[in-house]
């Protein structure tokens, strides 16, 4: 395993595993044997970073989530787990009520909500500590400083480790961290946002973007990324749930425009190339790329995790990624 340093603090910052494992159906789709099997194998290949959210998987049963943090709260339990594994989680997504959902009923960022939804998920956890905290999706119906002070406060109680923001607009994100930079409070370090090879359109408005996707890495946050080194982007969904190599998972309606076929032409030479799997120089080359990015890859069987694991060690030549970034 590889590992770098996220966050700046040294009070807070925590070396991690290049390769972070997604635990969103961990104890709802992907039974519990499964998933501690999954889990068990990543640590013992020196994994260390693994990802979940208090909303984690409200989808699969109506209810509000809280499967996957109660999951790797009995795993950490049962295997005796302590602060050698950094636990991410998020806050403002969680459905309010049953059957409802964050683009309609989400529990917001609100200071009072902060502090409770960070208390269940410490609790579901079983943790006196989160490593790193994530504000989940934005809400605008409450002030950002009030936003800002809320996590802020949790950090200065020692409740909370490291702060991340995911799904926001880069200009809010920058908003965030300089109002917690002018009042000498402790700001988002770490930005989630979903990132593959392939390149979706930015401008197919959804339920909670009407106005065009938020929740990708485009060449905003890219090149906020390059301007400010103390940054780090956890790209969720890399693999694309199984879509470059699946024929019975196609790719999301975003990604069909004429660029799609080049780039994945040069993916698939790529993989010919070096024999390995599509889906490991997809890894590869966010791992080994220039920007600080962390893919973070889930796993429904060990044989996934297998092959996710297979891509930290596969060196792309530096002619390798120039193609791979020049296809469009």
């Amino acid at each position: 395993m590889k590992y770098r340093t996220i966050g700046t603090d040294p009070a807070h910052r925590r070396e991690v595993s290049v390769l972070a494992l997604g635990a969103m159906l961990f104890g709802s789709l992907t039974d519990e044997e499964t998933s501690f099997a999954v889990l068990d194998r990543y640590v013992e290949a020196g994994g260390n970073f693994v990802d979940t959210s208090d909303n984690y998987a409200f989808w699969t049963d109506g209810g509000q989530g809280g499967q996957s943090e109660e999951l790797l709260g009995r795993w950490r339990r049962s295997r005796g787990v302590g602060d050698e594994i950094v636990i991410a989680t998020k806050l403002g997504a969680r459905p309010l009520a049953p059957g409802t959902s964050y683009t309609d009923n989400p529990e917001g960022l609100s200071a009072k909500t902060i502090r409770e939804a960070a208390e269940r998920s410490r609790e579901r956890l079983g943790v006196e500590k989160i490593d790193l905290l994530y504000a989940h999706i934005e809400d605008p119906t409450v002030p950002l400083r009030e936003t800002v002070e809320g996590f802020a406060g949790l950090v200065a109680e020692g409740t909370v480790g490291l702060l991340g923001v995911s799904n926001h607009a880069i200009w809010k994100v920058e908003r965030a961290r300089a109002l917690a930079a002018a009042a000498g409070l402790p700001g988002y370090e770490v930005l989630q946002y979903q990132h593959s090879h392939l390149r979706p359109r930015f401008d197919v408005p959804s339920a909670l973007f009407p106005d065009g996707s938020l929740g990708h890495a485009g060449p905003e946050l890219l090149g906020y990324l390059r301007a400010e080194p103390s940054l780090t982007l956890v790209a969720y969904s890399p693999l694309l749930a199984g879509a470059y190599v699946r024929a019975d998972k196609p790719l999301p309606p975003d990604y069909d425009h004429p660029g799609t076929p080049r780039r994945l032409a040069v993916l698939r030479e790529v993989a010919k190339e070096t024999g390995a799997t599509v889906n490991q120089v997809v890894l590869a080359w966010q791992i080994g790329g220039p920007l600080p990015i962390v893919p973070l890859a889930g796993a429904s069987s060990v044989a996934q995790l297998e092959e996710n694991l297979a891509a930290v060690d596969l060196e792309l030549t530096p002619d390798q990624r120039a193609r791979l970034d020049a296809a469009h």
